[in-house]
């Protein structure tokens, strides 16, 4: 849970951040009791927690397919990401991987910790994909197929343009919102959204998270991970890796500014899509990830630390994103509330503070029209005081609780 410190500061995070407790305890015994589907979502509760949470509330046959779906595409990434693996090594298992996963005796060692675990008994996912219906299995082939070759060309190519960024981004992310729609449609819960529409909602995420992991990738060991396109940040420095350097404060934070403005234009698509989806738990589903970005830009933008550290939403604020993120009003009072923080910390003075600001207005535009900021939940920009005295009362009562029972237990 939170710390303290921050409960403090926050303490209306409290009570979401007992309700996401208790949502992940709960999450974690409806691990099945076969061998293969017990490992898939034990694997999945550890490599990411929060999207365990979620895929739980959907239906049991588009939670199993989308669960092996996530699984088999990290697989497929901790293969690229192993920088330690040798390029004519990797370029192969990835352009086959989409037959790899129809082999139950196929696995291959790469990855940390639990990646490590995931590959090493990959067969495991194998079974339960093959358990999958025959429309799962050709969408989850058809995305892992391309994804493959997509990374296997940018294995041996860099992102220079910003189009390299777009495509790169398609290939590891937007063909994961593609195969979703194509799995949401094969359930009959959907309609097929359209591929643009679909990239979006990939390419938002991805780029979210190319522009928080800036410091992990730059210092990747034994080499470098760089996805930041060339066309954008030589604008600023002569390398890459200058931007972590204290002397290059100033332009790294403009080549942040750019990057996330970037980032902003996927934003329409992306409430397009949410506000076509009629399954609620298919909306929460979609919709958590992509408020948690929005959350996320708000943070990065105009923010150094970046540079210099794991800069991440609170995991109060993330809390209250999973428990309040339930309607596209929901969803619309979030995009405007960021978008309203972001606009605030817009410096004039940015190379490319008028285009931020327009995407921005934008954004809050699409907002204002859908008629539903009335129904939001504002849990973003109003201030609370810094210490709320009923928590405090409560948090004391609590505390001698405990220590009245400690002192009880020690007497005996």
């Amino acid at each position: 849970m939170g710390s303290l410190g921050a409960v403090l500061k926050h303490p209306n995070d409290l009570f979401p951040l007992l309700k996401l407790k208790r949502a992940m305890k709960h999450a974690e015994k409806q691990i099945p009791p076969e061998p293969h589907w017990g490992f898939c979502y034990s694997m999945l509760h550890k490599v990411s927690r929060s999207f365990a949470l979620v895929i739980q509330q959907l239906d049991a046959n588009l939670r199993n397919a989308v669960c092996i779906f996530y699984l088999v595409l990290r697989a497929l990434d901790t293969v690229e990401d192993d920088t330690s693996i040798a390029t004519d090594v990797k370029v192969p298992i990835l352009i086959a991987f989409h037959r790899h996963i129809y082999d139950q005796e196929w696995h291959f060692a790469c990855g940390e910790k639990d990646y490590k675990v995931l590959m090493d008994q990959f067969h495991h996912v194998s079974t339960a994909f093959l358990e999958l219906g025959e429309s799962f299995q050709e969408a989850i082939e058809d995305i892992t197929k391309r994804m493959g070759a997509g990374m296997a060309k940018f294995i041996l190519k860099e992102v220079e343009t910003v189009d390299d960024y777009d495509e790169y981004c398609h290939y590891v992310a937007g063909l994961v919102g593609l195969g979703l729609s194509k799995l949401f449609h094969a359930s009959g819960t959907e309609d097929l959204l359209s591929d643009d529409l679909s990239n979006s909602m990939g390419l938002f995420l991805q780029k979210t998270n190319i522009i928080r992991d800036y410091l992990e990738d730059i210092n990747e060991v034994p080499k470098s991970r760089m996805f930041w396109p060339r066309q954008i940040w030589s604008k600023y420095v002569i390398k890459l890796e200058d931007l972590k350097y204290e002397e290059n404060s100033e332009k790294a934070v403009q080549c942040l500014n750019d990057m996330v403005t970037n980032a902003l234009i996927h934003v329409e698509d992306c409430l397009i899509y949410m506000a076509a989806l009629r399954d609620p738990a298919i909306f929460r589903f979609c919709a958590i990830p992509q408020v948690m970005a929005i959350g996320t830009l708000a943070l990065c933008y105009n923010n150094i630390e970046v540079f210099r550290s794991v800069v991440k939403m609170r995991r109060g604020l993330t809390a209250k994103v999973i428990d309040q993120t339930k309607t596209i009003a929901d969803v619309y009072g979030a995009f405007f509330d960021f978008s309203c923080i972001l606009k605030s910390k817009v410096d004039m003075n940015d190379p490319n503070a008028e285009k931020t600001r327009s995407r921005l207005n934008a954004i809050q535009k699409t907002c204002r029209d859908s008629g539903l900021l009335n129904k939001r939940k504002s849990y973003v920009v109003k201030s609370n005081p810094r210490y709320n005295t009923a928590f405090i009362v409560m948090l004391i009562i609590i505390l001698s609780v405990i220590f009245a029972y400690l002192c009880a237990k020690r007497s005996n």
